[in-house]
């Protein structure tokens, strides 16, 4: 058959294939569009799960009367006009495809008015870009656009929705995630006339925590901490989850490019790496986090919904983010958090999140804003130690021994995590402190300790090698092979010695000393197509960590070990000065605390 181009209705149809999903991505299309105009209401009207009727309407700059059919016609828009407008794109929409894209697979009307305008002017689309013939209406200042029957012309993708239940709640989901990224707009929500969300417009930091406890649980963000980080010309900010507040699924993570909010496989490893060796196996963090950076060094336009976006200096970013991540988290320390019982019931983390409950429900800290405290090299041995806290406290350790636990409120300066009472089970460190007691699990709070010490010595040292008796013959693509050979220095920094000797062949002659009995050759294999996927590649500190983990767990005192009141001390004093105190290696919580009012709410106290 002959070539032939195809009717702007088809064409629209075609279009709406990559932009109209379900009723949620006509949603989210409108809602950008407000978001452009300016507007700090929006009111959503749903019928039918949005299948009948999806109705957004703001108080934005609107529409003059001569632009409506622009507003309704294929690559029409006021938001970009050169390729250099498309480099540095700041607004949510600018192709101009959504509306006629909708048009042409729904009914769809227009209705809006500028401040200036005498009245509204009202259009309705087919998809076909003709035919247009403003009318006047009463609309306010504004804009409105009703979308009925979805699907009305296309049968065939009308059998592809699901039911009314399933479709709101896509909406309803979407809507949540577009209000944590503009606590400057009110939003309201009615599904088949009836009020199902009013969130007002979130000024404070206290309204704007307020909003995020209604969407995401008043316990994330009492068990969250608050990260604002600047550097190389990008900002991160928002609210991060601490470990010992999991899910079982990725499903409470929110994370903005420039307020577009966006899922992007860099990003998403970034965080995983943050939280690596203080997450329980299995367990997902919860986190509300915003980047801001030069439009110019993100393409927004690399997915026909703008899900994704494109980093120009990828790498960057993740260091960026894994930096900040992982200093926040490492910086909460015991003093700064509290761990808190919940008084109804206590129980280990379970993979079961129905009723949205941690281990710890936990206070809101603040981050310090100096440096962490250098921790001294000390040997892990707990008799030694104790030596070492005596020579610096040896009043406090008299006094304790002394007085036999009962000295505790004599001391001045109580410290974060108090003074040890009794070691009970010989597992468990019962703690006085100012508000209450605390619970300390030794072994995990000691593994935790001696973990940090030594990849504080490990990594402070160059990374001693052990030369191969016989070098290993590596087989990889001849692209690895040619990234062995660029990064030769990098590797060798690592403690590797790795030569090139054919097209698709690298011979290693030494590895660090640490690994001597593993799989280097593998290993090696994972980190080049690490490398060649995201830009670096964390394998070989993942695996050294481990190692060390494994040392920091035999060296830890062990359960059903007694412990003096002494030791017991020493471990609390260096739990306040180490990073990521709060969890074990395998991201079990080390210690809890119970308040006097939740001590005397077990007794019934004052009731």
């Amino acid at each position: 058959m002959r070539i032939q181009a195809l009717p702007i209705q088809l064409i629209n149809q075609i279009a709406a294939g990559e932009v109209v999903e379900r009723p949620s991505s006509i949603v989210k299309e409108l809602l950008e569009n407000c978001f452009d105009a300016g507007a700090t209401q929006i009111q959503i009207d749903i019928e039918q799960g949005g299948i009948r009727l999806i109705k957004v309407g703001d108080n934005g700059c609107g529409i003059v009367k001569e632009d409506l059919p622009l507003a309704l016609s294929r690559h029409a828009t006021s938001k970009i006009f050169s390729l250099q407008d498309l480099e540095c794109v700041s607004s949510m929409g600018f192709r101009g495809e959504a509306l006629p894209s909708i048009s042409s697979v729904a009914r769809l009307s227009l209705i809006s008015r500028t401040v200036k305008a005498e009245c509204a002017w009202k259009v309705s689309a087919d998809g076909s870009e003709k035919d247009f013939d403003p009318q006047p209406d009463p609309h306010p200042a504004g804009t409105t656009i009703e979308v009925r029957d979805l699907f009305y012309n296309t049968p065939a993708r009308r059998k592809f929705l699901k039911t009314e239940k399933t479709e709101f709640s896509h909406i309803e989901n979407l809507l949540k995630k577009m209000a944590l990224s503009r606590f400057d707009v009110g939003f309201v929500l009615n599904h088949n006339h009836r009020e199902i969300m009013n969130l007002k417009p979130a000024e404070s930091v206290q309204q704007q925590e307020k909003r995020i406890a209604s969407i995401c649980s008043t316990a994330f963000i009492e068990s969250s901490v608050t990260i604002d980080f600047e550097a190389s010309g990008m900002r991160l900010s928002g609210w991060v989850g601490l470990p010992t507040y999991s899910r079982s699924q990725p499903d409470m993570q929110f994370f903005y490019v420039n307020a577009r909010l966006i899922k992007d496989r860099l990003v998403s490893h970034a965080i995983k790496q943050a939280y690596r060796d203080v997450l329980f196996h299995g367990r997902h963090p919860v986190f509300v986090l915003y980047l801001n950076l030069d439009p110019t060094l993100v393409d927004v336009n690399a997915h026909p919904a703008k899900l994704e976006v494109r980093f120009r200096e990828g790498r960057t970013v993740h260091d960026f983010l894994f930096k900040a991540l992982h200093r926040s988290l490492a910086d909460v320390r015991p003093g700064q958090q509290e761990n808190i019982v919940n008084t109804e019931v206590f129980t280990p983390i379970s993979t079961n999140d129905s009723n949205n409950t941690s281990v710890a429900n936990l206070k809101p800290s603040r981050l310090a804003t100096t440096p962490p405290p250098v921790q001294t090299s000390l040997p892990m041995q707990v008799a030694e130690e104790i030596k070492a806290y005596t020579a610096l406290y040896p009043q406090a350790i008299n006094e304790i021994d002394t007085h036999n636990n009962s000295a505790t409120e004599s001391l001045p300066g109580m410290p974060p995590l108090g003074y040890a009472i009794a070691h009970l089970h010989s597992i468990f460190i019962l703690s006085e402190t100012e508000k209450g007691i605390v619970l300390v699990d030794a072994h995990a709070a000691h593994e935790r300790v001696s973990y940090e010490r030594l990849k504080q010595q490990y990594h402070q040292g160059a990374v001693p090698t052990q030369p191969l008796l016989l070098p290993i013959k590596i087989q990889v693509s001849s692209a690895e092979a040619d990234l062995a050979e660029q990064q030769h220095q990098i590797f060798f920094s690592l403690g590797f010695e790795i030569n090139r000797s054919g097209p698709e062949t690298i011979v290693l002659r030494s590895t660090p000393a640490l690994l001597k009995k593993e799989d280097v050759d593998t290993l090696i294999k994972d980190i080049l197509a690490d490398i060649v996927s995201h830009g670096m590649s964390n394998r070989l500190l993942e695996r050294c960590n481990e190692i060390l983990a494994t040392m920091a767990c035999h060296g830890a005192v062990r359960a059903k070990r007694k412990l003096t009141v002494a030791e017991m001390n020493v471990l609390l004093r260096d739990m306040e000065k180490t990073e990521r105190a709060g969890q074990c290696n395998h991201g079990r919580p080390t210690w809890v605390e119970l308040s006097t009012s939740d001590l005397d709410k077990f007794f019934l106290r004052g009731q």
